[in-house]
């Protein structure tokens, strides 16, 4: 891609992102989301690979019919109250099309149905793009909102979608589906909590973001797009796939890695809700994600020669690691033992 034109989509990326989250008006809003979403569409489809055309005309009509239900829900709120603010959001009936719209921004069960194939038919940086900030703001909006949605569809869709991204997890193969169901299972956490503690869904999506950003970028750094080809990485950058097993395992929420710190956080307000049995499913279900965690983790470091692949092993070279993808995996691993600030800040 010509690097002119790489860099005014990078803008309009940034530029609709912080009109979405800075927005106090619907209008406004909308306009941040579409801005986003034209972005985006040519940053997935600069290989010009069936698939990744495939993937662009999926995520453009997901998109679309999102921004669209965004729209309606804000003219329908405007039309009974008389308010564009969002906050002001009220009337259930914009209540209900609004959180519908939000998860199919976000890729919620029951709409998750774009994002695996999207991903699938991205590059690894495209899909850190759409795995993390084209996520901000749906997420800022589900926040500004938050107070008016319904606690009980929200907890529904949550741990639907904890069961199902953990579920479909199990059988595949490559790093970017499991990366996507990945992001399913997260959001679930992040949902079920968003309408009794707004701020620790916020909390919960930065340290996700920051996992995710450093697995993506290993992942880039090594080259490697399935399970296969993950095996024999071990040989071309040994401390990084040491830490990548790490960062996988603090992905997967294991204490004491940073991962494990929003888990306990929103169990805890679960539990002060009155709500142990919704945090006992929703933490059983997350072990159905640790489950390919772990088999992404074990072909990252522990399988060994000899073994069947045929992907021929890839010596290392001296090329140092990226400083950035060192800062974001030291910081996914090592966050826990700052909590109690976390704790006083939220």
């Amino acid at each position: 891609m010509n690097p002119q034109a790489k860099l005014i989509f990078t803008t309009s990326l940034l530029l609709g992102t912080t009109i979405a989250i800075t927005s106090n008006h619907w209008a406004m809003a909308w306009a941040g989301l579409e801005i986003n979403t034209l972005a985006i569409l040519p940053l997935i489809s600069k290989s010009h690979h069936p698939r990744a055309i495939e993937a662009a005309t999926k995520y453009f009509l997901t998109q679309a019919a999102a921004s669209t239900l965004v729209l309606f829900s804000s003219m329908t709120n405007a039309w009974y109250t008389g308010q564009w603010d969002i906050t002001q959001l009220t009337h259930p009936t914009s209540c209900l099309i609004l959180t519908s719209a939000i998860a199919m921004k976000l890729g919620l069960v029951p709409f998750h149905f774009w994002f695996p194939e999207v991903l699938q038919g991205s590059s690894l940086p495209t899909g850190l793009l759409l795995s993390t900030i084209m996520k901000l703001p749906p997420m800022a909006l589900l926040y500004m909102t938050s107070h008016s949605l319904s606690p009980t569809l929200l907890t529904t869709m949550a741990i639907l979608s904890a069961g199902l991204g953990g579920w479909m997890g199990l059988n595949q193969t490559q790093v970017r589906k499991i990366l996507a169901f990945s992001s399913i299972a997260h959001l679930g956490w992040m949902a079920i909590i968003i309408t009794y503690s707004p701020k620790l869904t916020l909390l919960n999506f930065y340290l996700y973001t920051l996992m995710t950003a450093a697995v993506f970028l290993a992942m880039n750094s090594i080259k490697a797009l399935k399970l296969t080809t993950l095996m024999t990485a071990w040989t071309k950058a040994p401390a990084l796939n040491a830490m990548l097993l790490l960062t996988l395992l603090s992905l997967a929420g294991l204490p004491p890695l940073t991962g494990f710190l929003p888990k306990w956080l929103i169990i805890q307000e679960l539990t002060k809700q009155d709500m142990a049995p919704t945090a006992t499913i929703i933490s059983l279900l997350s072990l159905l994600g640790l489950f390919f965690y772990l088999r992404l983790a074990y072909c990252t470091t522990i399988t060994l020669p000899p073994h069947t692949t045929n992907h021929m092993k890839l010596w290392h070279t001296n090329k140092p690691t990226n400083a950035l993808v060192a800062i974001l995996i030291t910081t996914s691993i090592a966050l826990l033992p700052i909590s109690p600030m976390l704790l006083a800040a939220i």
